[in-house]
């Protein structure tokens, strides 16, 4: 199976039908696939009551993009953002977490956790520190990804030392594969995995490990992210897509992407997974597959990642923030891609985050305000 996984995938980017597919998936030729993993939401509670106790459950919550501000629009001006009242559906989401008769063993916070706003106003530490201070509320202990709007206002370096930083929260006894990444890169990746219960396993990746916003000068990165970039878009502004519409759009400098030598340990992660029957989900802030996402949202080198993801068995699920309208579709290889809805872009009489409940066929999503509740069924071998 491993090696029919890597033919498909393969042969589709190698063929030029890998955009093909994404295309029939958006146009509804392939809908019944996508729609197969995530059953309506009537049937959420019946599938609930039926699998009874779960055997842990997790919050997820993405973009929250804190700012003590009036609200704003974002940059084309056709979506209203409330930077201030973000921190009470923040605090909304802490409440029901903390209610929850199963208690969540942990929460999912997908990157852009204060906005970029901040930074001009000198307020990025009291911002952090007033989202951190809603998050310590929760009974559960926060593992926090990196988006682009982490690194407009941080540094790498302060990220690193930062509560932002969640890595302490990594596994270390089953696998040791992350010391490999920290003794032989000078310039490392923030990512790391960890086990909830057995047999399954999550992997965080950073999709800035190549970027220009979240690599400095003068580090090899940067440059090599720098080359990359004004290959692929040529204009002076480079937040503005090289085409209009299109695949090409991603390449634009509030986008990044994963190193060889981050996708090279996540093999090595998966790789684990597989021989001990653990299944995975996989979470950064950038979305890797084109039908759960806007093409200006995708990782640069997607293609890559999801090579590495489809080589695998065990992964069931890849969660990602960053799109703000949320996306979810399963691929070819039966991968759950979970696009989670911006906080910052919901109103005050809503939400946007969600309780997943894992069991050892599935996992169901119960959705708040604009998530929508989903069963995601696990690939069958």
């Amino acid at each position: 199976m491993f090696k029919l996984k890597r033919t498909l995938l393969n042969n589709s980017v190698a063929d030029g039908n890998f955009f093909w597919v994404s295309y029939i998936l958006v146009t509804g030729f392939f809908y019944r696939r996508c729609a197969a993993g995530g059953r309506s939401a009537n049937k959420i509670g019946t599938e609930m009551e039926e699998n009874a106790q779960p055997l842990f459950t997790f919050g997820v919550i993405a973009d929250i993009q804190y700012a003590d501000i009036e609200d704003g629009f974002n940059f084309l001006q056709t979506r209203k953002r409330y930077y201030r009242n973000s921190i009470s559906l923040l605090n909304s989401a802490t409440e029901k977490w903390n209610a929850e008769p199963v208690q969540p063993s942990f929460i999912l916070q997908l990157g852009d956790i204060i906005d970029g706003f901040n930074k001009p106003r000198k307020t990025s530490e009291k911002a952090l520190e007033t989202v951190v201070n809603g998050f310590s509320k929760c009974k559960a202990k926060a593992h926090h990804v990196w988006g682009n709007h982490e690194f407009y206002n941080f540094s790498r370096t302060y990220l690193m030392n930062s509560v932002l930083n969640s890595k302490h929260l990594e596994s270390t006894s089953e696998f040791q594969s992350s010391k490999h990444v920290e003794e032989n890169n000078p310039e490392p990746s923030y990512s790391y995995h960890f086990s909830p219960a057995p047999n399954f396993r999550f992997v965080l990746l950073d999709a800035y490990d190549i970027s220009i916003i979240g690599r400095g000068e003068p580090s090899r990165k940067y440059y090599q992210s720098l080359k990359y970039l004004r290959e692929h878009n040529k204009n002076k502004n480079l937040n503005v897509p090289p085409e209009p519409t299109g695949m090409k759009q991603r390449f634009v400098e509030f986008n990044g992407g994963f190193s060889r030598e981050q996708l090279d340990w996540l093999n090595d992660v998966l790789t684990f997974a597989d021989n001990n029957q653990e299944k995975v989900t996989v979470m950064c802030h950038l979305p890797i597959y084109p039908a759960s996402t806007s093409p200006i949202c995708l990782a640069w080198n997607y293609e890559e990642a999801l090579s590495v993801l489809h080589s695998h068995q065990c992964v069931v699920c890849f969660m990602a923030g960053h799109d703000h309208d949320g996306g979810y579709c399963v691929d070819e290889c039966g991968i759950h891609h979970l696009t989670l809805e911006g906080v910052i872009e919901t109103p005050p009489d809503s939400n946007a985050f969600g309780t997943m409940y894992v069991y050892e066929d599935r996992m169901i999503l119960k959705g708040n305000g604009r998530v929508k509740d989903r069963v995601l069924l696990y690939p069958s071998f």
